[in-house]
């Protein structure tokens, strides 16, 4: 079996920003195919979407898929909700995990794995406001570290 090209669509950068990622889990998604074509040609957005586990299925809410501009009569909602594909026993143990207090999913990114459609969910934990604090500092001391290394190479 041959390695599968993985074309980015979407990504949540934001999370990174929000959360603590604690694991991740590769979903399949439920769509229409207007909605894969609109997906093939980028126009997904993830940014303000969430995740709720609801009777035993993982589904996602706020993904907006632009419709499609052939599809006229087919093209469903942008911002219908969808229904992500997992494992029963994945489901479950998302399902207990955000029973605790703190965590909750959230989606990182959409992307083309071979000719399907697939989203990488994470189980988080929500940051506060001093440890976002601290991550920016930390990111602007390493970028100042590179900026000396850069300088110091150059003589």
């Amino acid at each position: 079996m041959g390695k599968e090209s993985k074309k980015l669509i979407a990504n949540n950068k934001k999370a990174y920003h929000d959360y603590f990622i604690e694991e991740t889990y590769e979903a399949g998604i439920s769509l229409a195919g207007t909605e894969v074509k609109s997906m093939r040609m980028g126009k997904c957005s993830i940014k303000e979407s969430f995740l709720k586990v609801d009777n035993g299925q993982v589904y996602i809410y706020g993904m907006h898929v632009s419709p499609y501009e052939k599809g006229n009569i087919f093209n469903k909602d942008p911002l219908r909700v969808r229904k992500l594909l997992l494992h029963k026993t994945e489901i479950n143990r998302l399902n207990g995990k955000i029973a605790e207090k703190g965590y909750t999913l959230v989606p990182l990114e959409v992307y083309l794995k071979g000719s399907l459609v697939k989203v990488e969910i994470a189980l988080a934990k929500g940051k506060k406001l001093y440890d976002k604090r601290e991550d920016i500092a930390k990111k602007d001391q390493r970028r100042e570290a590179e900026r000396e290394y850069k300088i110091s190479k150059m003589y």
